[in-house]
């Protein structure tokens, strides 16, 4: 009876987690984008950024009890099922000529390397230890760099008389009291994730060490919940263009940069956070 009720919390932990970040983290984000007048591609980051705070509360916490391999499964298994969704929602939305653009192709062989990399750390039995998070830092650098430039070369460029059009929208009347209001949001967004994320901490630390439950089934099923974000991003941002009758390509290119920065940040950033909480904890 007490295993139900732990793996009951665990369920309900993780997807607070999963509504917040989705009806309020996301919606907030993409409000203070959207009144920014910020281009598909940045919206996409922004909305990757986003959709990542899920695996960034659950690696944390499962670094801080201990639980390194708990959340390496769960970046993984999270980075598979986000390129999954992300292909499925293409060919929902009948938008798969769109992935022969070059840009969109790079990103997503970069997206695809995001799963790679740490598969051959579990096949070559590499430990994710601290000496990895400057390579990992390096290799952070090195993907920005080549999506930053790729879609520069290879996708419509801005003239300068619409460049100076947004800028001059982006404080128009109004918008600077929106800014602040979500700004105002993600700081309450984020206390209220922090509590749940340290319940479920909790939980996670009784579920591994009284009850045995395998770190790599907790790990996996945590990258199921925690990709759930990122299907409703992938399908918001295709179904946003179409439904308003605009460029169904920046919808294409706002869900593959949701793709790429979200397994980038998941792999790079939080996979690195989860290894320096596990080395000073341990």
């Amino acid at each position: 009876m007490n295993f139900i009720l732990e793996f009951l919390k665990f369920i309900f932990y993780t997807t607070i987690i999963v509504l917040i970040s989705k009806y309020f983290l996301v919606t907030v984000l993409r409000n203070l984008a959207e009144s920014l007048n910020l281009k598909p591609k940045t919206v996409g980051n922004i909305s990757g950024i986003a959709t990542s705070v899920p695996e960034l509360l659950t690696v944390s916490f499962s670094a801080f009890t201990g639980l390194i391999s708990a959340s390496s499964y769960n970046i993984i298994s999270s980075n598979v099922i986000n390129l999954v969704q992300y292909l499925a929602t293409i060919f929902l939305n009948k938008n798969q000529k769109i992935l022969s653009k070059k840009a969109i192709k790079i990103d997503l062989i970069m997206a695809i390397f995001t799963i790679i990399i740490p598969v051959l750390f579990f096949i070559f039995k590499i430990d994710f230890s601290i000496q990895i998070v400057p390579m990992f830092v390096l290799l952070l650098l090195l993907f920005y760099f080549i999506n930053n430039n790729s879609h520069k070369l290879y996708l419509n460029k801005i003239t300068e008389q619409e460049r100076k059009i947004q800028e001059e929208q982006k404080w128009v009347k109004g918008k600077k009291k929106i800014v602040i209001k979500n700004i105002v949001f993600l700081i309450f967004i984020s206390i209220f994730l922090y509590f749940i994320g340290n319940l479920l901490s909790n939980t996670l630390e009784n579920l591994n060490f009284i009850f045995s439950v395998p770190e790599w089934f907790i790990g996996i099923l945590l990258g199921f919940i925690t990709s759930i974000p990122e299907l409703i991003t992938f399908l918001e941002a295709q179904k946003h263009y179409k439904l308003n009758k605009q460029n169904v390509e920046d919808g294409v290119i706002e869900a593959t940069n949701n793709l790429l920065t979200s397994n980038i940040i998941n792999l790079f950033v939080i996979q690195s956070l989860g290894i320096i909480i596990y080395s000073i904890v341990e």
